[in-house]
């Protein structure tokens, strides 16, 4: 019987990965995330998942899967809501999506509205 090794994780994602991702993304965002009737079938959203891939292996750090490309996606949405909610003190509702990811470390937080 031979013995199972030890299952070893992926690289983290690098810079040009995360950032061709945001870009390919943002590009068919109509189409990965409609809501109503217009909204494309599965099988629409797993060819622009494929194509999302074959964007982003050419700089991967080793080969990525579309689940390791969605599960990235959902890590960036989540942690820049965090981070927009911190800066505005306000934690209301969520920002758009394009906006988190677009606003910088060194950036100003956005102004704040005086509550009464």
């Amino acid at each position: 019987m031979a013995e199972d090794s030890p299952k070893r994780r992926k690289a983290n994602f690098n810079e040009a990965e995360t950032e061709v991702l945001i870009e390919q993304v943002l590009k068919h965002e109509r189409l990965l995330f409609a809501a109503g009737p217009g909204r494309a079938s599965a099988g629409q959203k797993r060819k622009v998942w494929e194509l999302i891939r074959h964007k982003v292996n050419p700089v991967a750090a080793c080969p990525r899967d579309v689940e390791d490309l969605k599960k990235r996606w959902r890590d960036l949405k989540r942690r820049d809501r965090s981070k927009l909610c911190r800066l505005s003190q306000g934690c209301g509702p969520p920002a758009p999506p394009a906006l988190g990811l677009l606003l910088g470390p060194e950036e100003p937080p956005p102004a704040r509205r005086q509550r009464r």
